[in-house]
């Protein structure tokens, strides 16, 4: 009796030792199967996701400190040195991408790129929309403003790159139009938007902005965002990539690469 019970136990170890062997025979073709036929193989329960950079964030703290502090450099401004708005497939330009990006009921986008049945808030003073057409499209930080604290340097295709910016939300906001013409190019210690709630977001973005295109700050300027920045708690901000900026040294000597890469 006890050799019947010993073999039967061992017979009962090698039937399950072959089970695992042919399941996982079977995975082993499945896996193959799916590939061949253009399906990825599920990851492993323990894969973890690399960070994506772009979603990390940063304190303005951080950002601020490592802006150029710099005079201000007025002279040769010409708003027609920033090209706008660049084609941006689909028959749409950079003006319709950011509408439908910000818009918070999603328009009907014809071939032609028109927006019909679509709403829009202005973040700027709260008012919402149904027509596109009332709304602007604003620079955050203002083309004359990026001119003065290093734009004056930049090559025609860097400045066009920046006036059409659509790498970095901030960069561009869809707003009333009498809150963008009312703000023109005014710093921020010169004009806030009407919500009051906005000023710590605004004055985040400003900084974020002017990082993410290696632009300077002057001195006051720079007194006056620590001071609101410190009374808003210092927010933190999505990390800005930063593009390659090229630069024109000056008149017939030719180019030089600014800084480029994203922030290590």
């Amino acid at each position: 009796m006890l050799r019947i019970l010993r073999s039967s136990s061992r017979a009962v170890v090698v039937l399950t030792i072959f089970c695992a062997l042919f399941a996982g025979l079977v995975a082993i073709i499945a896996a193959s199967s799916d590939a061949a036929n253009g399906h990825p193989a599920k990851p492993s329960a323990t894969a973890t996701r690399t960070p994506d950079r772009a979603r990390t964030q940063t304190s303005t703290r951080t950002l601020l400190r490592q802006l150029a502090v710099t005079s201000e450099h007025s002279a040769g401004y010409d708003r027609d040195l920033f090209k706008l708005w660049d084609s941006q497939g689909g028959g749409c330009d950079t003006r319709d991408r950011v509408l439908i990006t910000e818009a918070i009921t999603r328009p009907h986008v014809s071939s032609s790129c028109a927006l019909t049945d679509g709403k829009w808030r202005s973040p700027y003073d709260r008012v919402t929309t149904t027509d596109p057409s009332t709304f602007d499209i604003d620079h955050l930080v203002p083309l004359a403003e990026a001119w003065q604290s290093g734009a004056w340097r930049w090559s025609g295709n860097t400045r066009e790159a920046y006036a059409n910016d659509l790498g970095y939300g901030p960069d561009l906001v869809a707003v009333t139009a009498h809150s963008n013409r009312s703000k023109g190019d005014s710093e921020p210690s010169a004009w806030l938007p009407t919500t009051r709630s906005f000023d710590c977001t605004y004055e985040a973005w400003w900084v974020a902005v002017k990082w993410r295109w290696h632009l300077s700050v002057d001195s006051a300027e720079k007194r006056w965002l620590s001071t609101h920045l410190a009374t808003c708690g210092w927010p933190s901000v999505t990390t800005p990539s930063r593009p390659t900026t090229t630069t024109t040294v000056s008149a017939g000597l030719g180019t030089s690469d600014g800084a480029p890469g994203d922030p290590g």
